[in-house]
C-alpha cells in the first residue's frame, strides 16, 4: 500500500486546541475519525466537504476535551464509538468535565472495546491498537505501519509527554508505554498528538528533554 493512500485532515478544536483527526483511505474514501472533542458541525462538515464514508469514532482517551463532540458526530455519521475498556469510567464521568465546571453532553456508551494488538480496518488502511496508558488507564494510540504513522493522543508530544497529574494518570506506567510502544518504531514513524504539532519517532527519541534517562 502506497503512503499516499493514507489522507488526513487536522481541526484543532476547543478551548485546549485538541487535535481532531480524520484520516481516510483516498481510493475507497473510508475513513476514521480519532478525539472529536469539539465542534461537531466543523467535523462533520469536513467530512461532507471530502466525501468520506465514516467507518469508526475513536477515542484515544476519555478526557473531556477529547470526547465533547461524541454524541453528534456518532449520531450523524451512525459509525461505532471505540474506546479501551479501562476508559469507560471516565467516559460515563464525561471525561472530567464536572470537575472544572464545564457543560459537556454525555457521551454515548462505545459499541467497540478496543484492545491492545487489534486491527481496525479501514478501507485499505490497517491501524493497529497500542495500549499505551499512563495519561489514562485506558489510553491507546493508533499505528498504521505502512504508512508509518501512529496517532497517539495525549502520550507524546513534540519535545513533550502526557501529563499524570489527573485521576488515573500514572508517571512510571506512561513512561514504560513511550519506551515500550512508541520508542520501538522506526525513527522516521510520523507522530501525530492530541495537542500541538506533528513530530517523528527520531526526532523525540533525539531531543526530547523528558526521555533523556528513559533508555
Amino acid at each position: 500500500m502506497p503512503a499516499s493512500t493514507l489522507q488526513m485532515r487536522i481541526l484543532t478544536l476547543g478551548p485546549l486546541a485538541t487535535n481532531c483527526y480524520i484520516v481516510f483511505c483516498s481510493e475507497t474514501r473510508e475513513a476514521l475519525i480519532i478525539d472529536p472533542g469539539w465542534d461537531a458541525r466543523q467535523i462533520l462538515a469536513m467530512v461532507r466537504a471530502l466525501d468520506l464514508r465514516v467507518r469508526y469514532v475513536v477515542n484515544t482517551h476519555a478526557h473531556w476535551d477529547h470526547i465533547g463532540a461524541n454524541a453528534a458526530v456518532v449520531e450523524a455519521t451512525g459509525a461505532p464509538l471505540a474506546l479501551h475498556p479501562a476508559d469507560r469510567p471516565l467516559l460515563e464521568a464525561k471525561g472530567g468535565a464536572d470537575w472544572w465546571s464545564i457543560p459537556l453532553p454525555p457521551s454515548p456508551p462505545p459499541d467497540l472495546e478496543l484492545q491492545d494488538g487489534e486491527v481496525l480496518e479501514v478501507g485499505k488502511l490497517q491501524f493497529q491498537v497500542l495500549w499505551t496508558p499512563g495519561h489514562t488507564p485506558g489510553h491507546i494510540s493508533l499505528y498504521e505501519a505502512q504508512a508509518g504513522v501512529v496517532l497517539d493522543g495525549d502520550v507524546l508530544f513534540a519535545r513533550g509527554i502526557g501529563r499524570t497529574d489527573l485521576p488515573g494518570g500514572d508517571y512510571e506506567t506512561l513512561m514504560r508505554s513511550i519506551r515500550e510502544k512508541l520508542l520501538t518504531l522506526p525513527d522516521e514513524t510520523r507522530v501525530y498528538p492530541g495537542h500541538g504539532p506533528p513530530t517523528t519517532i527520531g526526532q523525540e527519541r533525539a531531543a526530547n528533554p523528558f526521555l533523556e534517562f528513559l533508555e
